[in-house]
C-alpha cells in the first residue's frame, strides 16, 4: 500500500515536493512497522520518484514522446517494462536494510554487518539479472514462458528476507542460466 500510495502522490511532481510529501504521508506508516527511518524514506521517496515512468501519467514518457515520435502509452509501459527490477528493488531495502548500511539486518547476527552488506548486495544483482531476464526475455536464447515464470518467482524470492540455509533459490537461478547456456545457438557455442 505505501508502494502505490507514493507513487500516486510522485504524480506530476518534482523531486523536492515528492520527498516532502512523501516523508509526510507515506514513510511514517513504514516507520510504525519497524523499519528503520532512513530506510523508510528512501523506499517512499523511490517510489514518488518511479511515478516518472509509471502510466498512466508517466511524465518521463510524454517528455520523451515528440522526441521519439510515438505515443507516449506506448513509451510509458514499454519504460515500466524495463524497469521491473526497479520496482522490487526498495523491498529489498525494506527485508535488508544492510543493502543501504543500516543495522538491523536479520543475517547480521549471523554474518556481521559487513558479511550482511555483502550478502544484501549479492541478493540485489542477483535479483536485478533475474528481473532482466524475465523484462527483455532473453540470455543465451529467447526465454520461453515457462522460463520467465520461473525467473520471475526466483527473483521475488531474492525480494524476501533470505537465508544460506534456503539454497532453493540458488538453485533455480543456476537452473535457469545453465538450461539457457545449454540451448544456446552453435555459432555461440563455437565461439565461446
Amino acid at each position: 500500500m505505501t508502494m502505490l500510495l507514493s507513487i500516486l502522490l510522485g504524480t506530476a511532481s518534482r523531486r523536492i515536493p515528492t520527498y516532502i510529501i512523501t516523508a509526510a504521508l507515506a514513510a511514517p506508516a513504514l516507520a510504525k512497522l519497524g523499519v528503520p527511518l532512513i530506510v523508510s524514506h528512501m523506499f517512499a521517496f523511490y517510489y514518488g520518484i518511479m511515478a516518472d515512468l509509471s502510466p498512466p501519467v508517466a511524465l518521463a514518457a510524454l517528455a520523451a514522446a515528440p522526441i521519439a515520435k510515438e505515443n507516449p502509452d506506448k513509451i510509458g509501459w514499454e519504460a515500466m517494462r524495463i524497469a521491473l527490477a526497479g520496482y522490487v528493488i526498495p523491498f529489498i531495502f525494506v527485508y535488508s536494510p544492510a543493502l543501504m548500511l543500516q543495522p538491523g539486518d536479520p543475517m547480521e547476527a549471523q554474518l556481521g554487518f559487513y558479511g550482511a552488506v555483502a550478502l544484501a548486495s549479492f541478493k540485489a544483482l542477483v535479483a536485478i539479472g533475474l528481473f532482466g531476464l524475465v523484462a527483455i526475455g532473453f540470455l543465451f536464447t529467447r526465454l520461453s514462458l515457462l522460463e520467465r515464470v520461473v525467473a520471475f518467482a526466483a527473483a521475488l524470492c531474492f525480494a524476501r528476507r533470505f537465508s544460506p540455509e534456503r539454497h532453493g533459490r540458488l538453485r533455480a537461478d543456476g537452473a535457469i542460466v545453465l538450461w539457457q547456456w545449454r540451448q544456446r545457438p552453435p555459432a555461440v557455442a563455437a565461439a565461446a
